[in-house]
Parts: C-alpha cells; structure tokens; sequence
C-alpha cells in the first residue's frame, strides 16, 4: 500500500482515529436527569424548563425565551405569532435547511428565495431588496453556519419598509453581531437543539425575543391555545402541543452550564484551522466581519476550488477528504431545486455554494487538538498532490 496516495485510490488514510464524539454528557446531566425522573413532574410544571428559559434568555441577550418542540416548530409558532396571514410573502435565502421554507409553507405563507452573500453565505440584503413587494411582510436571515447575517443592512430594510424579522439561529448559538448575541436583533429568532447543535436535549427548540406581547402568544401557540393565566381548559386561541418534556430541559441546563468552554475551544480550534487552510491554494478559509463579534463555529465551511484539484467534482473531493478520516460534507442544495418545493431561477452565489465551492466540517472537530487539526490540512494536501489520479 502506497501510504502517499489518497485513501479513496488505495492509500493510507490520514487518520483512522475518530475526532471528539458528540453529543458529550457527564455526571451533570445524570444528576439533572434522575432530579426530573424523581420530581414527579414530567411535562408541565416541573422546575426545569422555566428554569432554562430564563437561562437562556439571559445567556442570548432577549428578554424572553421559550421552549418548544424542535427548531421547526419554532419557526411555525413564531411565524403565527407576528400575525402573518396566508398570501403573506416572507424572504428566505436558498441556501438554508429545509425547514426554513415549510414552516412557513403550513401556515399559507409565500415564499421568495433570495441570493446570499458570497463570502459570509448568508443573506445578501442587496438580493433582499430585488424582491421587496407590496405582498411582503416579513424577512427570515439564516445565521448559517454560526455566523450572523448582515443585521445592520437587514434592519434598514426591515424599517422602511415596516417588515418583521424572524432570526433563523438554528446554528448559532452564543453568536454575536457588533457585541449583542443573536436572537433578539430582530422581532424574534429560533434556535435548535437537536444532537447535533452546539447545545443539544437531542430534540427540541426555542423561540426568543423581547417583546412582551410575542412571548405570550408564543406560550399560547405551543401549549394547545391556553393562555398563560386561566383554567387549564381555557383555549383562547388556535394552538399545538409543541411542549417538550422536563428530561429535555434538565439535560438543556447542563449542557448550558458547559456551552462557554466549550465555545472558547471551537474558536480556538477554528483560528487554527484558519492559518492551517490559509497554507493551501485552492482552498479558502472563511473570510472575517468585523461587525461579527463571535462566530458559534457550528459549522467550519471553507471555500473548495476545483481548478486547483485538477477539475475534481466537489462531491468526489468530499468523498475523498471523508476517505482519509476527515468528517466533512457538501451542505446544502438550493431549495428551489426540491420538486416540492416553489421554484425559481437559478441564483449564482447560491448555485456556487452548493455545487461546487462549500465543505462543510463539523463543530466537533474543532474540539480536537492541534494535531488532530493538522490532519485536515495534510488529508487536503495530499487529495490536491494526486487529484489528477481520482477517477471522476
């Protein structure tokens, strides 16, 4: 075995060790766990849910903060409670997940896909402003990645033209635009808490926002229509039973409790692996906003140019960097390009993300070590040295 091949040819791998495994636990969430298993109270009326609500109002900067059953149904509750009707029109970027779109699809909204920014992949306000119509009532900015979107110019927009602003910040949590985290910049923000996540109960979502009126038709929406004071029969308005449960919000307080560390050692792991990339031509680091003044880092996605991996197909350079031990992915696919979904024309930056320009790497490998770190950077040279020899 030629241990300088690529191992999707034959090689060696780079690493046949596993990268930190996530999601990570300790006694902390055994203890909160058995405290929620002992109480009795295992849905409505426990202590702990309430608990991390306010913990993590604070630890966003809103003044409100509350649970629900997953990031989807974040964005659903969160749309109804603005007071959208069907026919509104709402603006997404195409470069999101999924669920960006059909939330607000269930209620009756309209969507209309705008471009995103080529250096930070989130929303580009200019594309925004193309799309502005009498129909439009409300914008959604996906911090992708962990990196807020260009609050500032979306503000602006949001302003003149008397629109709400709902924070996708499924990715982000922790992350800050000129100082203030995410969540609250506009009207309102969601945030998942699926395994994945920087902050994870393996399922389950929050809204958050400052203002006092939203907050209680939120609490209404997700608890079946009753309001927040009244018999527990009384249904006011149309709601679902999007709770989650008290084992979710106590492992929820844990997993808080470890967020800041953890936080530092994804933006250390990130600079390294910044100057590491910076090294190797063809490949490209993510470019810095000075207005971003804390990246959650849920995702590391740098820039892939085929043209200097001898025309290799980003999907086979994906497969190749996985081949060597690196987790890695293609992102997203433009969701215009989904049959059921509403279509579009083609968005350039959009279409260059997701086809041929961004990896994506996941947070955990940004809890490794600097040697671990130096793996990406090796697998990369050696794909690039012998790309020539990768069957397309």
């Amino acid at each position: 075995m030629n241990e300088d091949l690529p191992a999707i040819i034959g090689g060696e791998p780079v690493r046949k060790n596993p990268y930190p495994k996530w999601p990570i636990y300790d006694r902390r969430e055994e203890e909160l766990l058995l405290e929620a298993l002992k109480s009795g109270r295992w849905s409505v009326g426990g202590r702990f849910q309430e608990e991390f609500e306010r913990r993590f109002a604070e630890f966003q900067d809103a003044k409100h903060a509350l649970l629900c059953a997953s990031g989807t149904v974040a964005l659903k509750i969160a749309l109804k409670a603005m007071g959208l009707k069907p026919g509104d029109r709402v603006i997404i970027p195409a470069y999101t997940f999924i669920a960006t779109a059909t939330s607000a699809i269930d209620l009756g909204l309209e969507i209309a896909y705008a471009d995103i920014d080529p250096n930070s992949y989130t929303i580009d306000p200019e594309s925004v402003r193309e799309l502005l119509d009498e129909k439009t009532k409300a914008l959604i900015p996906v911090h992708v990645a962990g990196r807020p979107a260009d609050m500032d110019a979306l503000r602006e927009i949001a302003e003149e033209r008397g629109l709400m602003i709902l924070e996708d910040a499924a990715q982000a949590h922790g992350a800050e635009w000129r100082g203030r985290r995410v969540g609250a910049i506009g009207d309102a923000g969601i945030f998942s808490f699926y395994q994945s996540k920087n902050i994870t109960c393996g399922e389950g979502g929050a809204v958050t926002t400052d203002s006092d009126e939203l907050a209680d038709i939120i609490w209404s929406l997700r608890n079946v229509g009753r309001p927040r004071t009244g018999p527990w029969y009384e249904h006011r308005i149309y709601g679902w039973n999007y709770r989650i449960t008290e084992f979710q919000a106590a492992v929820l307080i844990a997993q808080l409790e470890k967020a800041p560390k953890l936080m530092e050692i994804r933006d250390r792991g990130a600079e390294k692996l910044d100057k590491l990339l910076d090294e190797i031509e063809g490949v490209e680091p993510p470019k810095k906003d000075k207005r971003v003044t804390r990246h959650a880092h849920h995702l590391y996605i740098f820039k892939y140019d085929p043209t200097a991996f001898s025309n290799l197909p980003k999907s086979k350079f994906v497969e190749a960097l996985k081949a060597e031990g690196i987790p890695c992915s293609a992102g997203y696919r433009p969701l215009y390009s989904y049959p059921f979904l509403p279509p579009s024309k083609p968005l350039p930056n959009t279409e260059k993300a997701s086809k041929t320009e961004a990896i994506w790497i996941p947070q955990n490998v940004l809890l490794a070590g600097e040697k671990d770190l130096e793996d990406v950077q090796k697998a990369i040279e050696k794909i690039k040295k012998h790309s020539h020899k990768i069957p397309r």
